[in-house]
């Protein structure tokens, strides 16, 4: 595999050794990130739990007054440029605010909807009076935001929607027609970015006031979780919208809505990834505190084990997290000196890393998921009871999964933009799947063993993206143009690369910290690492042989499956007193620190 000592594309870590220094690490947080990181702490510690289930009553004015205090704080504007009133920091620190308020149950969903799609349509998309008018006062709080897009009838498919507008007889307004449904933040908020189709068929962005003629809204929904965050839906019965307010172009609403969405799913891994350090913190706490046979549960395997899981699961999120988010904020700086826009810069580096920004939210929801569940296993019956806050974590983390696009549909792009990307040409996957290929038909090479720190695990990671290429490949050529009806096989594909792209991640964390703080001192995070890659060898080896029994016959099924068996072979390793040496320094930190 070529190796590369400059940024690399979007999906080119399939087909290239990154090297440790060219990633950002959490440890690396500079004096201003630490600094925000425990502003975000302490905001959600001092004006969120307190009142926590308040929110949850859906109490009148609350949730407003939240986002105010965080927008006098400057919590709000973290992105925004300075000149529109605004911090106007990069991209890291607003993934680090998008992380540590993540932890604020409903008043998260709230924060996160207002910053991410209430906020960056007008900032990327608006005209400078669309700017001028909005955005200061949705930085300070004044101003409360939210986005109108999913129907009834339209979720996963957003261009099916059937809200229309039309140009009124003076020509002054266009008139909408239609009904938009899970509204975050509905309920309250005082400017909304809507699409319609103009005339039918032209899909278009507006900016909506709370109070413009036609325009209402319907009660709050009752939900499983979140149940503190306001979601209505919104009806037009010929709302007039003064034609300046179409953001962006006619008919290009759909650039808006998707390129959106790239930043989205990465502030949602982001999110998770803080309600989860908060959920695995207190689950550690609770189990070094209860007794059962006269010993705090924490003393027991089956809890270690629990425990340590959940841990490995959060820092590998967080090697990903800040790798991606460095990306971002690399291709962001680099185009923003060759002349793009403020907008053009950060959407563009944004598109640059959308199979990556699907990858983080997929596995940041799944991750939550998992702490929360278990976190509630080891609550025992107490984890059911409300007075414990284990058991409100676990209700919010549900939707997680569902919205900025479902998990599936997450996968499936992953694997169909790394295809389109190859297509056009932008990523060389064609000749190293046939390096593959050709090394399948070859004698393997039982001679020198890698030397060196972590030479091991670099070549298990060196193997796992050789089963995406041999799988993904043989995919190709069989299935051809039908490859995007077979869903379950692009699942397959999508595991297998969400894995392998975490394991490394978490390899060069690990690489670099070592580097940076020595071996003795990153002990536990070796096992971490060396405990994941052990259990990523199965679970690609399982996902590549499902996709490969379901095209693949014959000779090349079998040559395939001994492939597969090849790249994905790992030696013995006792995980068992891995994850209890994890779980030691979990006790040890009385929480989650690692």
């Amino acid at each position: 595999m070529e190796n590369t000592t400059t940024a690399i594309k979007g999906g080119e870590w399939i087909i290239k050794e990154v090297a440790a220094n060219d990633i950002f690490i959490p440890e690396e947080f500079n004096e201003e990130q630490i600094m925000v990181r425990d502003m975000c702490t302490q905001f959600v510690d001092g004006e969120v739990l307190p009142v926590a289930d308040r929110i949850d009553k859906l109490e009148p004015g609350l949730m407003p007054g939240l986002l105010e205090k965080a927008g006098a704080q400057g919590l709000l504007g973290v992105s925004v440029p300075e000149n529109y009133g605004g911090l106007g920091k990069d991209f890291i620190t607003s993934t680090i605010v998008a992380e540590y308020l993540g932890g604020g149950y409903s008043f998260s969903v709230a924060n996160a909807a207002h910053t991410g799609i209430g906020t960056l349509p007008i900032l990327y998309f608006g005209t400078e009076a669309q700017r001028e008018k909005y955005i200061p006062k949705l930085s300070s709080g004044e101003f409360k935001g939210a986005y109108g897009l999913t129907e009834p009838n339209s979720g996963s498919d957003a261009l099916g929607a059937k809200t229309s507008a039309k140009l009124s007889d003076d020509g002054k307004y266009y008139l909408l027609n239609g009904q938009k449904c899970w509204i975050t933040n509905g309920g309250f908020a005082d400017v909304y970015t809507v699409f319609a189709k103009i005339d039918g068929e032209l899909f278009t962005a507006f900016i909506l006031e709370r109070g413009m003629e036609g325009f209402t809204q319907g009660p709050e929904e009752h939900k499983m979780g979140i149940k503190g965050s306001s979601t209505v839906q919104l009806y037009f019965q010929d709302c007039k919208v003064p034609v300046e307010n179409v953001l962006g172009e006619i008919g290009k609403g759909h650039i808006i809505a998707f390129n959106i969405l790239n930043i989205g799913r990465l502030k949602l891994g982001a999110a998770t990834l803080g309600g989860a350090r908060r959920a695995l913190s207190t689950t550690v706490q609770y189990a070094i505190t209860r007794e059962q046979f006269k010993l705090p549960i924490v003393k027991f395997g089956a809890i270690r084990h629990k425990l340590a899981e959940m841990a490995i699961r959060m820092w590998v999120g967080e090697s990903a997290l800040y790798r991606v988010s460095k990306n971002i904020d690399e291709q962001e700086s680099e185009l923003a000196k060759a002349g793009k826009t403020l907008s053009e810069s950060l959407l563009g580096a944004a598109e640059e890393y959308a199979i990556e920004c699907a990858i983080l939210k997929v596995y940041g929801s799944e991750c939550l998921d998992y702490i929360v569940d278990e976190g509630v296993q080891v609550h025992g019956g107490n984890g059911y009871s409300d007075e414990y806050s284990i058991s409100k974590a676990y209700r919010d983390s549900r939707i997680n999964r569902i919205y900025e696009g479902t998990n599936e549909i997450n996968r499936l792009l992953t694997v169909d933009m790394v295809l389109k990307r190859a297509m056009k040409g932008k990523l060389d996957l064609m000749g190293p799947a046939m390096n593959v290929q050709k090394e399948l038909m070859s004698i393997p090479d039982f001679g020198s063993e890698e030397e060196g720190a972590l030479a091991k695990e670099k070549k298990a990671i060196s193997n796992f993206k050789k089963c995406i290429l041999m799988v993904a490949g043989a995919a190709v050529q069989k299935l051809m143009m039908t490859l995007n009806k077979e869903q379950e096989i692009l699942m397959n594909i999508a595991d297998m690369s969400i894995i392998t792209f975490h394991a490394e991640s978490a390899l060069l964390r690990l690489e670099k910290l070592t580097a940076l703080k020595g071996a003795a001192a990153t002990a536990v995070q070796a096992d971490i690492v060396s405990t994941y890659i052990y259990d990523a060898a199965d679970a690609i080896n399982k996902a590549g042989k499902d996709a490969l029994n379901s095209f693949a016959d014959g000779d090349e099924l079998r040559m395939m499956h001994i492939g597969l068996k090849r790249f994905t072979k790992v030696e013995p390793f006792n995980s068992k007193e891995a994850r209890r040496r994890i779980c030691a320094q979990l006790v040890a930190d009385n929480g989650y620190k690692l």
